[in-house]
């Protein structure tokens, strides 16, 4: 539904750590007219320019907080993601990304939201890959967007 919003398109960047380019980060809204518990954020599908980076080399920073693990954010049972607020998604990647233009491919993987279904148990242990299937929620497809890397780093 809200697909092609998902990235901010002027917010592909390098970010550097204690003097270094450790990876890149972009910004993202969520797909969900609602919003989640932090704890059913489960993580994205990610591929630029043709290399997938699994959930395990991403972090999520929103509300203010440091970019923290998808394994952190289980436990984030109150903390809520809201329609209109900007999360960014960190990439580890030693180096970061070289200038210029860069493709995108984005499945932002949302568990449910709307009471159990008889899967949840499952996802609780063991949560769905993002991209390869199960998990989308309001993202039923992988997103394309081809994003200029901003001067600078964080």
């Amino acid at each position: 539904m809200f697909d092609r919003f998902l990235i901010r398109q002027d917010s592909l960047e390098n970010v550097c750590e204690d003097g270094r380019i450790t990876g890149f980060r972009f910004a993202v809204r969520i797909a969900d007219y609602r919003g989640c518990f932090l704890s059913l954020h489960n993580g994205y599908f990610v591929e630029c320019d043709g290399i997938e980076y699994p959930r395990e080399l991403q972090r999520f920073a929103i509300n203010g907080k440091p970019p923290r693990s998808f394994e952190e954010l289980k436990s984030c049972v109150w903390e809520h993601w809201n329609y209109d607020d900007e999360g960014f998604v960190y990439v580890t990647k030693e180096g970061g990304l070289e200038p210029g233009m860069h493709t995108i491919r984005l499945q932002q993987s949302v568990l449910a939201a709307y009471g159990y279904m008889p899967w949840d148990e499952e996802w609780l242990k063991n949560p769905p890959v993002p991209g390869h299937g199960a998990g989308a929620g309001k993202t039923a497809f992988i997103c394309s967007f081809d994003l200029m890397l901003q001067e600078g780093g964080r």
